[in-house]
């Protein structure tokens, strides 16, 4: 039996999209979890509504849900623990409002235009996913492409059975992209979720310390950091991010090709994810 070799070097860049290619610090989701619980009487921060981050938003919903605090408050309001069919009523107020202003967040992360181009230069494939539904994406998709992104393969979570964290939609891409190994590819997330959905696919995996949600900076409050401000941020997005035992942490993916470097030069000589 012929067996066939590994691959040598790299075929494609996964990347996931809110605080990975736009929207600086995940606020697009966050704030409107924040406003559509508000519309059923409960108080939800901002650091709970980023807390289980990366998966299906209607997932995002039902974790939330689950929460001691938010799910006493919803049975102070209406006698119950929230069931699924409440937590679809709340994402269905959810969904239109997310629709209203995701567009409004989704600006490009600074640099992602010109890491992409570089990177097709290179003869990489671009692919992505996306915790939003499709009926969001295209809203993304829209802005995204005024500001110079248009990935090659674009797949959102209910365009597959099971979202993150698992690896459908990672291998989505694989399939519509032809790519010949799944160690060929790299996975860029600022979620745990979506580290381990590339994981789970087999791919190395990238996790993003400063533009997404661990960190929740805006961009401004990034670039009016110190050195001493940024290593603090990198170390709380770490505890979160580890976890998911990412093969490399980077700040944003303005970091990422030495990443790209590395990892061509762990598959030249052998190595798998």
């Amino acid at each position: 039996m012929t067996v066939s070799p590994l691959p040598v070097r790299l075929e494609a860049v996964i990347f996931d999209w809110a605080g990975t290619l736009v929207d600086f610090g995940s606020f697009a989701p966050t704030k409107v979890f924040v406003d559509a619980f508000a519309q059923f009487g409960m108080e939800v921060s901002l650091t709970q509504a980023r807390g289980p981050m990366g998966v299906g938003k209607w997932d995002h919903i039902r974790a939330l849900c689950d929460e001691a605090d938010i799910a006493s408050q919803y049975q102070a309001r209406f006698g119950r623990l929230p069931t699924d069919e409440d937590v679809t009523a709340i994402y269905e107020r959810f969904l239109p409002m997310q629709l209203e202003k995701v567009a409004q967040y989704s600006a490009a992360i600074p640099g992602v235009a010109e890491l992409l181009r570089a990177l097709r230069q290179r003869g990489l494939k671009i692919g992505s996913c996306s915790g939003y539904p499709d009926s969001v994406m295209r809203r993304v998709i829209e802005r995204a492409a005024t500001e110079g992104l248009e990935p090659d393969c674009i797949v959102a979570s209910d365009d597959v059975p099971r979202a993150r964290p698992a690896p459908a939609m990672a291998l989505k891409n694989v399939v519509e992209l032809g790519l010949s190994d799944v160690a060929a590819c790299i996975k860029v997330d600022d979620t745990a979720p979506g580290i381990e959905e590339g994981r789970r696919a087999g791919m190395w995996t990238v996790g993003l310390l400063l533009s997404g949600n661990a960190a929740g900076l805006t961009l401004d409050e990034y670039l009016s950091l110190d050195e001493a401000g940024r290593q603090e941020a990198r170390s709380r997005a770490s505890a979160e991010l580890s976890p998911a035992a990412p093969h490399y942490l980077i700040d944003t993916v303005a970091d990422l090709p030495a990443v790209i470097a590395d990892v061509e030069s762990r598959l030249s000589a052998g190595r798998r994810p």
